[in-house]
């Protein structure tokens, strides 16, 4: 079972590498957005990853953290990608 656990957490790095290159080459906005939130999951997968093999429970706190700015990261850029603003407010209130 550790054999494949390692194996996985090599396949998880090996996949956050050709993210990176996506997010450095392109083509698009669009798709950077996408490899970096794939990023974001496959960094999640890698803590849980870790935290099994150090049998562990307290890389979970760290996994709900990472998802929830994930989370928010991609909404934000999204956000900023469709309408140049992240925050909206009027200023006739």
């Amino acid at each position: 079972m550790m054999t494949f656990i390692w194996t996985a957490l090599a396949v998880v790095i090996l996949s956050m590498v050709g993210m990176l290159y996506r997010i450095l080459r392109g083509p698009s906005v669009p798709d950077r957005l996408v490899a970096l939130d794939a990023i974001g999951v496959m960094f999640i997968s890698a803590t849980a990853l870790l935290s099994i093999l150090f049998e562990t429970e307290l890389f979970l706190e760290v996994i709900l953290l990472l998802a929830v700015l994930s989370f928010i990261g991609t909404v934000s850029f999204s956000k900023f990608i469709e309408k140049g603003k992240i925050i909206e407010y009027d200023r006739n209130r």
